[in-house]
């Protein structure tokens, strides 16, 4: 649906930290689904684990974190300076099935709340159809982080 130039131009990060390589389905202010290639020349691969690689937790609620950003601005009509949103709150965080190279991990992320300059939502990771990682996590633009918010 989208390639890595859309990406780019709705998500601030850039290698070696951008964690989305596709946006395969979008509706704004509702959901989005971005595919993330793992791949063994990751540097994280390096040390966690060098005999038994496995994609760190903290990557995957980044990836759902970047894929969030890209929902939200997309929905917004663009990336800018001013709506950039950040990760203000993981609420609830669990991780079911190891993550490794050589997987497509593709993760869905459904607005919840929208409230300001802020939103909260639901993130799913998946590998072949199993659900790897969930969460909710709420974010806020860099004048407006929801840290404290329910």
């Amino acid at each position: 649906m989208f390639d890595i130039q859309e990406i780019m131009r709705n998500v601030p990060h850039r290698y070696p930290f951008l964690l989305i390589d596709r946006v395969i389905d979008f509706t704004p202010n509702q959901s989005v689904t971005v595919l993330k290639n793992v791949s063994i020349n990751e540097a994280q691969f390096q040390g966690h684990f060098p005999h038994q690689p496995i994609l760190p937790g903290v990557y995957i609620i980044e990836n759902m974190a970047q894929a969030s950003c890209f929902l939200l601005a997309k929905s917004a009509g663009g990336l800018k300076a001013e709506t950039t949103y950040v990760l203000g709150k993981v609420v609830k965080c669990a991780f079911l099935l190891p993550v490794v190279p050589g997987d497509q991990l593709i993760t869905t992320v459904t607005v919840e709340k929208l409230f300001g300059e802020s939103a909260a939502v639901t993130a799913k990771a998946a590998v072949n159809g199993k659900t790897v990682a969930k969460g909710e996590l709420m974010f806020g633009t860099r004048r407006s982080i929801p840290c404290g918010v329910d």
